[in-house]
């Protein structure tokens, strides 16, 4: 029994003197890969590209199907290892987005010395879905904390807001980016309550010390939107639709000078929104730009131990100067 396990561990592949079949069968010819680019909202510049598995069996062709029997045949840890082999040989000089499936956490394929995540020379950024860190939280803990320790890789929480949410486990793992569930980018301009819980989102995951993707971006309205409340990152087919060579994105909106650009985590200027910028039509609504210290200044007043703005003279005892 304990030579069987040895086997699993060191190959990935059962000891069977039979040829092997389904996702078992599969090697890196059978795997292909395209990537996405993830762009930063502020300059317009590509942080790095999501790296998205493409099967040419066509039993496999749907990603879901593919990791769903992957899961069935305990393949998942050998299936990730050629994802990542293609991944890397392919993608040129960008960081990557790798994600990775709950059972890859248990296959000990992420630990073995010869992983090609810990050879790159450019940021890698490790993502794992928001439900994972819920119903795998020891191994995410031990295995993908220890993973990015000794490889310097990033960690990426995905699907956040899909209704798995654990505040706690959140801060505990510690990720460097965040990615908001698509369901709550869809159509979030014309949805005022969506645009009220992400910004709350966006706020918490800043104090926390991560960045914010929001994926699944198809309309220019969605774009401005999420960048009015202050995410930093965007994805989606309105950018660029994934390809075999990481694609440039067309990017809709004009650039942001360094000196206005959002700096989480800080407390440095930004111009913000003072009122909801999209009407629950979906128009876009006329809403003048103030710096935050203004925002805080203003607010502020109504606070009894509030100093007065500087614009609102003091007040005086006695009659008023005849002028």
């Amino acid at each position: 029994m304990a030579r069987g396990k040895l086997s699993w561990t060191l190959s990935g592949i059962p000891a069977v003197t039979e040829p092997l079949k389904g996702v078992h069968a599969l090697n890196a010819e059978d795997i292909g890969v395209v990537f996405q680019p993830i762009v930063d909202i502020a300059t317009g510049s590509v942080l790095a590209h999501e790296a998205l598995v493409r099967c040419a069996r066509p039993e496999y062709a749907p990603p879901p199907v593919l990791f769903e029997h992957a899961v069935k045949e305990e393949a998942c840890g050998r299936l990730g290892r050629i994802i990542r082999d293609v991944a890397f040989s392919t993608c040129g000089d960008v960081s990557l987005f790798v994600n990775l499936h709950p059972a890859e956490l248990s296959a000990r394929w992420l630990v073995r010395p010869d992983d090609p995540i810990g050879f790159q020379i450019r940021p890698v950024y490790l993502e794992i879905t928001e439900s994972a860190t819920f119903t795998h939280y020891d191994l995410c803990r031990s295995v993908l904390k220890e993973l990015c320790t000794r490889t310097g890789a990033l960690l990426v929480v995905d699907d956040f807001g899909a209704g798995y949410s654990n505040l706690e486990r959140l801060a505990q793992l510690e990720p460097a980016v965040v990615k908001l569930d698509i369901a709550m980018i869809q159509d979030i301009h014309c949805q005022p309550r969506k645009q009220i819980v992400t910004r709350h989102m966006v706020n918490l995951c800043r104090e926390l010390g991560a960045r914010v993707v929001a994926e699944g971006i198809e309309k220019l309205d969605e774009l401005k939107c999420v960048r009015d409340l202050g995410v930093d990152l965007a994805q989606g087919y309105l950018l660029a639709r994934p390809a075999r060579t990481p694609p440039i994105p067309e990017w809709p909106l004009p650039f942001v000078m360094p000196s206005q650009a959002r700096s989480p985590g800080t407390g440095s200027e930004r111009s913000v929104r003072t009122s909801m910028p999209y009407s629950s039509s979906g128009t876009l609504a006329a809403a003048p730009l103030e710096s935050s210290s203004a925002v805080l200044g203003r607010l502020g007043t109504t606070r009894k131990s509030a100093p007065p703005r500087k614009s609102v003279p003091p007040r005086r005892s006695g009659p008023p100067k005849k002028r």
